[in-house]
């Protein structure tokens, strides 16, 4: 019998982390979710619960991000639970939006601890386990903001713009031990981040983009589902567009 692989998704919790939770569970995989404080446990242990039917095992873990101590803690308890990890998703994400001239330091250092450092210090762990498997899936949620640059966001943008970087490089060193790894950039997905938008703001956003609409979390979830799946065995180092047409190389 095939042993079950196993894939940790950063940000659970939030809208495109559960549903990519949902992608990859009916896939089959099982399942680590990230959750950070008392209240984010409650919402991983409930997600756990409706994930229940895809007859998998889904261990709620938390750790607060970007903390090196609490993100080896983590790695530590997938290890011991399910004694390996296929799939890593960095999912997790903040924004703390001014304009350039207004944005303080801990506001630029914060987006880029949460979207960058932790992304980078996952990577490393989840990096450390795959190698001696000789296989592993490494998937960094970026955003059209890092390739576009986006009006208020600069510290936001740079994260992302870092995190393709990061994903180029990364794709390179692990490639001979099988791992790949990719990004998805998600253009204006109608959830999480861009809740916030005033409703000019939204339809500002909308109206660039040529399919007309915004995306939805399960467009993000079903990209990240076929980079984490035996498909996309020959794809390494690249970046899936998923913004309705709104950036076309």
């Amino acid at each position: 019998m095939q042993e079950r692989r196993v894939a940790l998704v950063t940000g659970s919790t939030g809208s495109l982390g559960t549903a990519i939770c949902y992608e990859l569970a009916a896939a089959g995989f099982d399942l680590a979710l990230h959750c950070r404080g008392a209240h984010g446990l409650m919402k991983a242990q409930q997600l756990a619960l409706e994930l229940s039917h895809y007859g998998g095992i889904y261990l709620p873990v938390t750790a607060e991000l970007p903390d090196a101590g609490q993100i080896a803690h983590m790695f530590a308890e997938i290890k011991e639970t399910f004694g390996r990890l296929d799939v890593l998703v960095n999912n997790a994400g903040v924004n703390r939006d001014q304009l350039l001239i207004r944005m303080g330091q801990e506001e630029f250092e914060q987006v880029l601890d949460v979207n960058l450092k932790a992304a980078f210090l996952c990577l490393q762990h989840g990096a450390k386990m795959m190698i001696r498997q000789r296989y592993g899936r490494i998937i960094n949620i970026a955003s059209v903001a890092g390739q576009l640059g986006t009006y208020g966001q600069a510290n936001y943008a740079a994260s992302k713009a870092a995190l393709i970087g990061l994903t180029k490089t990364a794709a390179r060193e692990l490639a001979s031990r099988q791992i790949t790894v990719n990004a998805v950039a998600p253009g204006f997905i109608d959830a999480g981040l861009t809740s916030s938008l005033t409703p000019e703001q939204r339809e500002s956003f909308i109206a660039q983009i040529p399919l007309g609409r915004p995306g939805s979390p399960r467009d993000v979830a079903l990209a990240v589902g076929f980079l984490a799946g035996d498909k996309a065995d020959y794809i390494t180092g690249q970046v899936l567009n998923v913004n309705g047409g709104l950036l076309m190389p």
